[in-house]
């Protein structure tokens, strides 16, 4: 039971408040730091020590991003208290959030450089994007599912995400117009590699994707001169793709909507 001297209730209002600010637009990123003592900082900086650190993933630059970006705010209210746990949490329309550690393998397998161009296939909650935008220089990402496409595109702009461009449609068929690109993650599971993201990757271009269906493989895909090197990394369990990817008859050739 919270006293006057408790600072437990005091926090968490002002996290609460910190967080209305920011999907309002008030504050971008790093603005709960500065509005107040951010309450889920040290959450944060736990989650890249227990989680990401301790497994094995090492970049500097990309573990930073992960202590920065502020993953409660990608989540829906209910699942906010749970949002550094060591696990996916569901972010509705059937969808989740990956782990934490699986956000990180994933960027991390990219090689991102400052300047690349990244294309993500299933944007979900927009976190694995805001991710992937601080490391990146353009990151386009698309969402078959409507309501969390435009859940995504809101989170992202308050936040300052303004290297981020989220279409709605299904990226079966990637973004021509954006194309080519230096990396393409796919977050869902196709059971084959999609013809036409492989098409859009430039050479020297790496393509992280969780395959299978059942049973599946992270694998990473890197186009060369000679044709496609592989390497299975570790078994994954994702959503599936849908949409063409399961046999689907494409509504339209065109590239994804932009609302």
């Amino acid at each position: 039971m919270g006293t006057d001297t408790d600072p437990g209730p005091r926090r968490r209002l002002a996290a609460r408040a910190c967080a209305l600010a920011v999907l309002l637009g008030a504050l971008g990123e790093g603005g709960c730091a500065m509005a107040s003592d951010d309450p889920t900082a040290g959450a944060r900086r736990r989650m890249v020590e227990e989680q990401i650190r301790w497994r094995g993933v090492a970049d500097r630059e990309l573990l930073a991003v992960m202590e920065k970006v502020p993953r409660h705010l990608f989540v829906p209210e209910a699942e906010r208290g749970m949002a550094y746990a060591d696990h996916p949490l569901p972010i509705g329309a059937g969808q989740t959030i990956s782990q934490p550690y699986v956000v990180a393998l994933m960027t991390s397998l990219l090689r991102l450089r400052s300047g690349d161009r990244v294309l993500e296939v299933g944007t979900g909650s927009g976190y694995q994007a805001a991710v992937l935008s601080r490391l990146a220089g353009e990151v386009y990402s698309i969402e078959i599912v409507p309501e969390l496409a435009e859940q995504a595109r809101r989170t992202l702009a308050a936040l300052g995400y303004a290297n981020v461009r989220v279409a709605t449609g299904d990226g079966y068929r990637g973004w021509p117009e954006a194309a080519p690109f230096d990396a393409i993650l796919l977050t869902a599971a196709p059971e084959k590699v999609p013809q036409p993201l492989l098409d859009q990757l430039k050479t020297g271009g790496r393509m992280v994707v969780p395959l299978g269906r059942f049973v599946q493989d992270l694998v990473v895909l890197t186009k060369t001169d000679g044709g496609v090197a592989r390497e299975v990394v570790a078994p994954v369990r994702f959503v599936p793709m849908t949409g063409e990817a399961q046999g689907e008859r494409p509504a339209s050739t065109e590239p994804p909507d932009l609302d």
